[in-house]
C-alpha cells in the first residue's frame, strides 16, 4: 500500500483527486492540507511515500515545501502538479528536491502509474517536456563541470543516459550491462554528485553541460561503449 498526501489550495482539485486515488486498491490517501506549511505538518505526522504538491499556494509555496520535505529524513517524495504556464517552477522544483511533475488534467490511470513510480524512488520524467524546459532555461552550463571529473567513464555514460530521460532497462541493453549493473551505478553517480535522485541528476546533466538542449539520441549511439 502506497501512502499519499494531496497537497493544494484549491477544494476542488483536492477532491477531485482524492476521489481517484479511493479508486485505486493499492493507494491510501492519508491527509489534505492546503498550503505548504500544513503540507510540512502532514507530512511530519502522517509521514507518507508521496506528496502530491501544487506549485502556487498561498503562506508557503509548494517549491519552498518541497525544499523543506527534502531536508527532511520523512522519506516522502514530492510529485509536482502543474500546468503549461508554470515552467520556470517546475525547473526550480526540481532542484528543489521534487521526484517529478505531473499536468493537473493527468488521466487518472497515468495519476495512480505515476505515484507507483515514484514511491518506487524513481523519477517521473518525461524527456520531452524536461529538454523544454532545460532549453528555455538553461542556456549555458551552470554547474561546475569539474565535479564530471569524479565519475568514472562508464558512470559518465549512465548519467549522459540518465540525462536523456531512460530507464535503467534502456540504459543497460544501450551500454550492454545489467539493470542490477544499471542501479548500482546510478546510486554511484548520485553518491559523487552530492545528488538527492534519478530528477536532480537530469538537471545537472544539462547544467553541467554533459548534454546539450536537443540532443536526443540514445545512450550508445554517440559512441559510448
Amino acid at each position: 500500500m502506497t501512502t499519499v498526501a494531496i497537497v493544494d489550495d484549491q477544494t476542488l482539485v483536492r477532491t477531485g483527486l482524492r476521489l481517484i486515488l479511493d479508486q485505486a486498491p493499492a493507494i491510501e490517501v492519508v491527509g489534505e492540507a492546503a498550503d505548504g506549511r500544513q503540507a510540512l505538518d502532514l507530512v511530519a505526522r502522517k509521514r507518507p511515500e508521496v506528496v502530491l504538491m501544487d506549485i502556487r499556494m498561498p503562506v508557503l509555496d509548494g517549491i519552498e515545501a518541497t525544499r523543506r520535505i527534502a531536508a527532511t529524513d520523512a522519506g516522502s517524495r514530492v510529485l509536482m502538479l502543474t500546468t503549461f504556464g508554470e515552467d520556470q517552477q517546475v525547473a526550480e522544483a526540481l532542484r528543489a528536491g521534487a521526484s517529478g511533475f505531473l499536468l493537473k488534467d493527468v488521466d487518472p490511470p497515468d495519476l495512480v502509474h505515476a505515484i507507483t513510480v515514484v514511491a518506487r524512488g524513481e523519477a517521473l520524467l518525461s524527456p520531452a517536456i524536461v529538454r523544454r524546459l532545460i532549453e528555455r532555461f538553461t542556456t549555458a552550463p551552470t554547474a561546475s563541470p569539474a565535479l564530471l571529473e569524479s565519475l568514472t567513464e562508464r558512470e559518465v555514460d549512465i548519467l549522459r543516459a540518465l540525462t536523456r530521460g531512460l530507464s535503467n532497462e534502456e540504459i543497460g541493453a544501450a551500454l550492454f550491462i545489467s539493470p542490477v549493473t544499471v542501479k548500482t551505478h546510478v546510486t554511484r553517480v548520485l553518491a559523487k554528485l552530492g545528488l538527492r535522485d534519478r530528477t536532480q541528476a537530469v538537471v545537472f546533466g544539462y547544467e553541467s553541460g554533459l548534454v546539450r538542449p536537443g540532443e536526443a539520441q540514445p545512450a550508445g549511439t554517440d559512441g559510448a561503449p
